[in-house]
């Protein structure tokens, strides 16, 4: 089968021939891929960034927002069965130690990563296990829903935490609508009654952003000082909730200075530095917030919003043979939305 696979950091992935994969174990799901979402996190791996945390070996295919069509099942398998439309976890979890136990399976102790530590899903196939499916309405696009599995689903698990802060009258400001700010807006929407203020550099995201439902938007330019006036103008000195959805290039500089005092900013983008004098957060009662991807639990719920309607992704699809194509878009910021490779 084909697969995009990287080779060494800091160079282009290539497109190989490699085997298809195949049932080892009782809990084994082989899926025929649909379609697989292209995550500015694709381009951190690249970079190198995650090889200290998660240290895989090269090379392996990557890709960790999957979605297709349940190619073969383990003879322990019962919850889906071949030929039913599923999105996959990103997380492969063991369903035994702690915090599986408790539900929080996304910081499974004993996970593996596909994409990240394990090989992925931009490939023609790909080897999950029963856990990490969730079967979905036929009706819904491998295509239409694959970015689901992570941008969507670590957009709605911060969305998620914040909601008890963001009762009617609060303000909620959102930095980035671009491949995961795009389903966070969306999420706030169905969650919550807050008012949304958007906060990007891009015109289009903007535009995006109101089409969706923002009820504000500011363009961040060179002038912190100003971006910063213009937003505690529109949210009264502050807003309740940041949600900072690139939190690198200077805007996890901006985002803090977005909420009022006892106020509670989000990471949920990575890659810059967040830089906070200490007397700053304790004088202020304000909290930083760090979001992983969510739960097994938060997947399924985005789904039913997805099957109802509520959410919906923004895409530009390109075929897995322009992969290369897809990922210079993205590191080239002109993409808006979710790029999606299609086998």
């Amino acid at each position: 089968m084909k697969a995009v696979r990287i080779h060494a950091y800091n160079q282009m992935p290539t497109l190989d021939d490699v085997p298809e994969p195949e049932i080892t174990g009782p809990w084994d799901v082989v899926v025929k891929v649909g379609a697989a979402g292209l995550c500015r996190t694709d381009l951190h791996i690249i970079e190198g960034q995650w090889d200290p945390i998660q240290n895989p070996t090269l090379p392996y295919i990557l890709g960790h927002e999957n979605s297709g069509w349940v190619h073969a099942v383990g003879s322990a398998v019962t919850n889906v069965a071949v030929g039913d439309t599923v999105i996959m976890h990103p997380l492969v979890t063991c369903g035994l130690c702690p915090e599986c136990r408790i539900g929080n399976d996304s910081h499974c102790q004993n996970a593996s990563f596909p994409g990240l530590n394990a090989e992925g899903g931009m490939a023609e196939y790909m080897l999950t296990n029963a856990r990490a499916v969730v079967k979905l309405d036929p009706s819904l696009q491998p295509r239409d829903i694959a970015a689901l599995a992570d941008a969507g689903l670590t957009a709605y698990h911060a969305a998620r935490k914040a909601a008890p802060r963001l009762h009617p009258g609060t303000h909620v400001v959102v930095v980035g609508s671009g491949g995961l700010g795009h389903i966070g807006i969306q999420s706030l929407l169905a969650l919550t009654p807050a008012e949304i203020t958007v906060v990007d550099r891009s015109e289009q995201a903007l535009e995006l952003a109101k089409g969706l439902g923002a009820h504000h938007t500011v363009v961040s330019t060179g002038d912190t000082d100003a971006v910063v006036r213009q937003v505690h103008d529109i949210t009264g000195g502050g807003a309740h909730v940041v949600l900072d959805f690139v939190a690198e290039q200077g805007m996890e500089l901006l985002g803090p200075n977005l909420i009022r005092n006892q106020g509670d900013y989000y990471v949920i983008g990575y890659g810059g530095t967040v830089q906070l004098d200490t007397i700053s957060i304790i004088s202020r009662e304000i909290n930083i917030i760090g979001n992983l991807v969510g739960t097994y639990e938060d997947l399924d719920q985005l789904m039913v919003l997805t099957a109802q309607g509520r959410i919906s992704l923004h895409t530009s699809v390109y075929d897995l043979a322009d992969f290369a194509t897809a990922i210079d878009d993205l590191d080239g910021g002109r993409l808006v939305g979710r790029g999606i490779l299609v086998p």
